[in-house]
């Protein structure tokens, strides 16, 4: 096998969560690119629809099944079907994410439904899924984490404990399921999506955000899914129980 082969997917059926937009979105194409077989997962059965035609346009097959990650029972109907129209899922990647403005402020304003959703979504979400697809023998899962799941981030405290909690499941569920499956997390910076629209309009927290980031802007969300593609790949084949940094550089500081 040639170095270039390592990173060939072809013989690999993904499932990426949070994939109607954003990250989501350009991870699902990115596996799509090197051959995967992608079903991307979310609640909008719109904007998943879009996707899944991308994802055919490249290749791959795909199929269209709104997910909502938080519930056990619909989790349980994506794999099944996967299994019964594509086969067993090799590459799960856990992107599903949400940080609401009810989860927002000082810890004391902080309100217990906007913490509860946020890590239901954001940490139970990605343990049920990964719970679930394990009975499938995966080859690689890949949680998508954030800065604010190496350190703190102010006025975030709900999404900053979901995701430090899920750098913390990557690193256990890495011990205990090698050689078998990786277990990996990426940690991305702040990201040009539609969630970060506000942050970029705004002048002062927009110049704050990138005085805080050495390569002085924002990613694009590309630049995640390509990370997440080397680790899912044979090229991450001896990575395992890692939280890669894709941060512009911010965890440096």
């Amino acid at each position: 096998m040639s170095f270039l082969d390592t990173f060939d997917c072809s013989d690999r059926i993904a499932v990426v969560t949070g994939a109607s937009r954003g990250i989501g979105r350009a991870i699902a194409l990115g596996l799509a690119e090197v051959g995967a077989d992608v079903v991307p997962a979310a609640r909008s059965e719109d904007a998943l629809a879009d996707v899944v035609e991308e994802i055919e346009e490249r290749g791959g097959a795909s199929l269209l099944q709104p997910t909502d990650v938080t519930d056990e029972a619909a989790v349980h109907e994506l794999f099944d079907r996967i299994d019964g129209e594509l086969g067993a899922v090799d590459v799960l990647v856990n992107n599903a994410g949400i940080n609401p403005d009810d989860a927002l402020g000082a810890p004391e304003a902080v309100e217990m439904e906007g913490y509860d959703r946020t890590l239901d979504v954001n940490l139970s979400g990605a343990f049920l899924c990964t719970k679930l697809a394990a009975e499938r023998e995966l080859a690689s899962v890949l949680n998508v984490a954030s800065v604010g799941g190496v350190v703190g981030l102010p006025r975030q405290h709900p999404y900053v404990a979901s995701k430090h909690g899920l750098v913390g499941l990557t690193k256990s569920m890495a011990i205990d399921w090698a050689p078998a499956t990786r277990v990996n997390a990426v940690a991305p910076g702040y990201v040009a999506t539609e969630l970060t629209e506000e942050a970029m309009e705004n002048e002062t927290l927009r110049e704050s955000l990138l005085s805080r980031t050495p390569l002085e802007r924002f990613a694009e969300p590309e630049e995640i899914a390509a990370p997440v593609v080397f680790l899912a790949s044979d090229a991450g084949s001896y990575v395992t129980g890692t939280c890669l940094n894709v941060d512009g550089g911010w965890c440096a500081r």
